[in-house]
């Protein structure tokens, strides 16, 4: 009887183990993030211009990256399977909380938004207009006198009571200040301004200044109005797929012939495009999705640049080669700007 009880003891001691430790390798956090193929999205659904719906067959899509805080389990598998990469939590997050994270790639996505309007718009002939809001804080330095006054998402709209219309005439005025001068910022956050007032700082160009690394902080405005709901997809990747999503449907062009075309890059002013991070998992996605064409941003292979890139390679060469493995049949089109993806659709039908 003792025997029997002490090996069924031994049996539940050990089911007790093995079943933490399978929790462990499931839900332990670790401090790693494990990127993945996502999913490609029908931006018909995204795009809204009234009097201009999308009836047109075929679809532009989206791709994303799937993101997604590493656990022992996943991150064992993560070294064997292919197209998925470990990162830090620091490379992520830039070494932000959650929360200020969420918020930058929301802002990158309202920006790459903006400068998709903007682009497409213009280029079908109708009207536009930029107003300029101010400085958005993308990060304050340790040493900024006006840390833990600024935060991540702040929009600066004043210094010293002068707004100016763009990044360079703030900066250009903060320039001509002393390291240490009283510097009153006027900010928006949540839609509520204040007012703070700190010293300036010496930047490591010599230069005074408040310490924060910005962007433009722009407002488009259209005519017709154009409206994008991205969902919960964030981050600039998208814009160069919107601008032709609502390109189309303002124009009435059937660039698409019913065909489903992929693409990814982020869309300047200019309407150049630019290269984004994580492509070869946006090609696997797109061959789920059935992409038959895939946008891929282009640039000139130097021996500067492929030292700096992912993989030490472009963005077109890494998409290439990954369709040349996982989907042979889908044509990758190397893009520099937006009209070069609209001349491509409209002479290869």
């Amino acid at each position: 009887m003792k025997n029997f009880l002490k090996k069924r003891a031994t049996k539940v001691t050990l089911g007790v183990i093995v079943g933490v430790l399978v929790l462990v390798g499931l839900f332990w956090p670790l401090p790693y993030y494990i990127e993945t193929p996502g999913s490609g999205t029908n931006l018909k659904s995204f795009v809204t211009i009234k009097s201009h719906p999308d009836k047109r067959p075929g679809e532009y899509m989206i791709m994303t990256v799937q993101l997604a805080r590493a656990r022992p389990i996943t991150y064992a598998l993560a070294k064997v399977l292919p197209y998925h990469e470990i990162d830090t939590e620091k490379s992520v997050t830039g070494g932000q909380s959650g929360a200020t994270y969420m918020r930058m790639e929301n802002f990158y996505m309202q920006s790459a938004i903006n400068e998709a309007k903007a682009v497409a718009v213009k280029a079908a002939g109708d009207k536009v207009t930029k107003d300029y809001l101010g400085i958005y804080v993308m990060e304050v330095q340790k040493n900024s006198k006006f840390k833990g006054e600024l935060k991540v998402g702040d929009t600066i709209t004043k210094v010293n009571g002068r707004h100016f219309e763009s990044a360079f005439g703030f900066q250009n005025y903060i320039r001509k200040q002393k390291v240490g001068k009283q510097l009153a910022v006027t900010y928006e956050r949540d839609g509520v301004k204040h007012t703070v007032t700190e010293p300036l700082i010496k930047l490591s160009s010599g230069q005074p200044g408040i310490g924060i690394i910005l962007t433009d902080n722009v407002k488009i405005k259209t005519s017709p109005k154009v409206s994008v709901d991205p969902g919960q997809i964030g981050g600039p990747s998208g814009g160069l797929m919107m601008s032709l999503q609502i390109y189309t449907q303002l124009t009435n062009t059937n660039l698409r012939h019913g065909r489903k075309i992929a693409g990814t890059g982020t869309i300047n002013p200019d309407g150049s495009v630019g290269e984004i991070g994580g492509i070869d998992k946006k090609i696997v996605a797109a061959k789920k999705a059935g992409a038959t064409i895939f946008f891929a941003p282009y640039i000139k292979p130097t021996k500067a640049v492929l030292k700096l890139e992912e993989h030490h390679e472009t963005n077109y060469q890494l998409a290439k080669k990954t369709a040349k493995k996982v989907a042979p049949n889908m044509k990758v089109v190397p893009v520099t700007s937006f009209k070069q993806a609209v001349r491509y659709l409209e002479t290869h039908k």
